[in-house]
């Protein structure tokens, strides 16, 4: 049977070293320490509200309206079949087929709740990201055309900038976790976070989000995406208290615990 000598990330150790100490049960340690994961997902969105107000009265306007442009004014064919091509990776259709197949190899192998994991990351994320975009009902930017087709009318935050880094930031952190090599775990968030500012980039030149947009989109996505991880933490950490849990999860500590 496994037992919670494994090493949790970062900062998550102490906290669940201290629920493992004082909570019984695994469904009640685990959801004890989600509630400290939504307590910084409600910090979260009182920062985000302050940035988004700011955005909302035009504060950030000249300075979005300012790098817009100085895209625009570099503008190549070259540069926006380039452009479109990255774009893609943060489309939907894109994403989820590479969630998709993501799951399967996942399920495959036993990873059970690593594979809905992922799931409740992209759904909650697609949520989150519709929710805000009706609530502040951003007009998407005016000054050239688009150069990639028809974007929807609500630009705040960016779908694609929010999407891809929930995606590749979590399919990284599980790569990472079943990675013994040190350099390899650095080398798997490095790729996810090149794609992500590549999308966040793209969609910027293409005339389609404001960079206030894309930054906004990213925090969430990040913010979001650490929940989800903590998730995982959590139920990796108490999984000994379930037998069915440790089975399906058996793999998972790929991380040896001396690292």
């Amino acid at each position: 049977m496994n037992t919670p000598t494994s090493r949790p990330a970062g900062a998550a150790r102490p906290v669940l070293r201290w629920i493992g100490q004082h909570v019984r049960g695994f469904y009640s340690a685990v959801g004890l320490f989600l509630v400290g994961g939504i307590a910084m997902i409600l910090l979260a969105g009182l920062l985000f509200a302050k940035v988004a107000d700011d955005v909302m009265e035009g504060e950030t306007q000249a300075f979005d309206d300012a790098v817009l442009l100085w895209m625009h004014e570099r503008a190549t064919p070259k540069l926006t079949g380039i452009a479109l091509d990255v774009t893609a990776l943060g489309a939907g259709t894109v994403v989820w087929l590479v969630v998709i197949v993501a799951s399967v190899f996942l399920w495959s192998t036993r990873h059970r709740y690593s594979a809905a994991l992922l799931w409740i990351a992209m759904i909650g994320a697609g949520l989150i990201n519709s929710s805000l975009k009706a609530f502040f009902a951003r007009p998407r930017p005016a000054l050239f055309e688009w150069r990639a087709p028809y974007a929807g009318e609500s630009s705040f935050p960016s779908g694609h900038s929010m999407g891809s880094a929930v995606a590749y930031l979590t399919l990284a952190y599980m790569v990472a976790r079943l990675e013994t090599s040190k350099g390899l775990r650095r080398f798997t968030y490095v790729v996810a976070a090149v794609i992500i500012v590549a999308v966040g980039i793209s969609r910027m030149y293409l005339g389609v989000h404001y960079p206030s947009d894309v930054m906004a989109g990213w925090a969430m996505g990040v913010v979001w995406m650490t929940f989800c991880a903590l998730a995982m933490e959590a139920i990796r950490y108490f999984r000994h208290r379930k037998p069915e849990v440790a089975e399906m999860e058996e793999n998972l500590n790929g991380v040896p615990s001396g690292e």
